[in-house]
């Protein structure tokens, strides 16, 4: 069989895309209604922990993308980074933020650098799909799905209030809840914990799923394996579907053992940054679920080859998703792109995430969302809501 050669007549010409420069990159640190955390230091509402990057282009074209970590630290992380990432091509978003991470480890790997580098990564995959018309998803390589399953993300209250919690969002649409942080296990109160997992079950009702999260990853976490064993057990009565963060967040042995015994499967890794670091958590068992956080791991560059290697291990991944709206976004995107995501993290009543776009999200009749098929992220800020949380939202925007 001849084939068409290239350059012969039977082929069409096909124009390139001319290089996209980056002219700016900007941060707005986001302030006043920040979402309680459940965290021994508490977070306030003036507190910043999460900020929006902004990726200006010579091309006039803007790509957003998200951060976890307090703002005023991304604003200085960019001055940092800014002699690296100017003029170069955003249409490149693997090579360009790989750059970035190569040339700044002398700086410490996996802190707010590494932070701030995942919304500029986030930001220019963005911008990519901007600029070829396409979704995020398509350009991860497909589309296994059109929609997804959030599972409400919810700080543990007492009993009657988990209760009343949960049912107030369950009457909202949500079908998938976690409980997490609180006074679980900090109580150091083993009743107490089964109380509160009973409470939100009684308000979710059976046919809803439920997950927990202890949140050890806590400042001076007071428990250990026995514990978490024990916790484990109790959890299985409750149809729980994992337990999260069961242990502190480097005691790779102790994951390792409570994976093999547990009744439920064992979730964890949003502390982990860079692909690097998941390497052994994976080859060693310690895990069912990796929870990668895109504003945090390195994006969406790294979040990607995070989850194929997960997928290889027969380690499921589920994104953790408790940032903004822009961070959703971009879980949206990731999870159309693998085969075998069926749920995304978001965070109930957080401004940040229902108050900052043009479109809010929305759940369907059944508790799911869609993933947004427009080009980029999909989704697009609406200046006059963000802001309400950020100082100075014009530097953010302008070129």
């Amino acid at each position: 069989m001849n084939m068409p050669q290239p350059g012969s007549p039977q082929v069409a010409a096909r124009p390139s895309i001319p290089a996209v420069r980056i002219t700016a990159v900007r941060a707005a640190p986001l302030f006043g209604e920040s979402p309680k955390g459940g965290w021994s230091a508490e977070i306030k509402p003036e507190d910043s922990i999460h900020a929006i990057i902004a990726v200006h282009t010579d091309a006039g074209i803007t790509g957003y993308g998200s951060v976890f970590t307090d703002g005023r630290l991304a604003e200085a992380a960019l001055k940092v980074l800014e002699p690296l990432f100017l003029g170069e091509n955003a249409l490149e978003p693997e090579r360009v933020s790989e750059k970035l991470h190569q040339n700044t480890f002398w700086m410490g790997r996996g802190g707010t650098l590494t932070h701030t580098i995942s919304g500029i990564d986030i930001a220019l995959w963005d911008i990519l799909g901007k600029v070829t018309g396409l979704p995020v998803g398509r350009l991860l390589g497909g589309t296994y799905r059109q929609r997804v399953q959030p599972y409400c993300s919810l700080l543990m209250e007492e009993p009657a209030r988990m209760r009343d919690v949960v049912a107030d969002y369950r009457a909202k649409g949500f079908r998938a809840f976690k409980i997490g942080w609180g006074p679980f296990g900090r109580a150091q109160d083993v009743k107490l914990d089964e109380a509160i997992v009973r409470a939100a079950r009684e308000g979710i009702g059976a046919d809803a799923k439920l997950f927990v999260d202890a949140g050890a990853s806590d400042a001076l976490w007071p428990h250990g394996l026995k514990w978490a064993m024990r916790s484990a057990e109790m959890l299985k009565d409750y149809e729980v579907g994992w337990f999260e963060e069961a242990l502190r967040p480097d005691a790779i042995d102790d994951f390792c053992h409570l994976r093999r015994v547990s009744p439920v499967p064992i979730a964890g890794g949003e502390v982990l940054t860079r692909r690097q670091s998941f390497i052994p958590w994976l080859t060693r068992g310690a895990l069912d679920i990796v929870q990668p956080d895109v504003t945090k791991v390195g994006g969406i560059s790294e979040q990607r080859r995070i989850a194929w290697m997960a997928y290889d291990f027969g380690v499921k991944y589920i994104g953790h998703g408790w940032n903004t709206a822009l961070g959703v976004a971009a879980d949206l995107q990731l999870a159309t792109a693998f085969p075998d995501v069926d749920l995304v993290e978001f965070i109930g009543g957080s401004p940040y995430v229902d108050g900052i776009l043009a479109e809010p999200f929305t759940l369907d009749a059944e508790g799911y969302l869609s993933i947004p098929e427009k080009p980029g992220l999909g989704v697009e800020i609406d200046p006059d809501k963000l802001a309400r949380y950020t100082p100075d939202v014009r530097s953010l925007l302008a070129p």
